[in-house]
């Protein structure tokens, strides 16, 4: 079971990170009004697999 949430959290990790990446490859455009919306999202979805991480690593001992 703690095996399988890591790897969900893992999971979750890696598709932040690769969102990151092409955000940070892609022009920004001009009109790009939801960029801050964005970024909450962006950083909620890492303070959740952060705190995930956290909660398996707990788990764990």
């Amino acid at each position: 079971m703690i095996e399988q949430r890591f790897i969900v959290a893992v999971g979750r990790i890696e598709r932040a990170l690769s969102r990151i990446e092409k955000s940070a490859i892609a022009p920004a455009s001009a009109g790009d009004n939801d960029l801050a919306e964005r970024h909450e999202k962006l950083k909620s979805e890492t303070r959740m697999a952060i705190q995930d991480l956290d909660k398996i690593l707990a788990d764990a001992r």
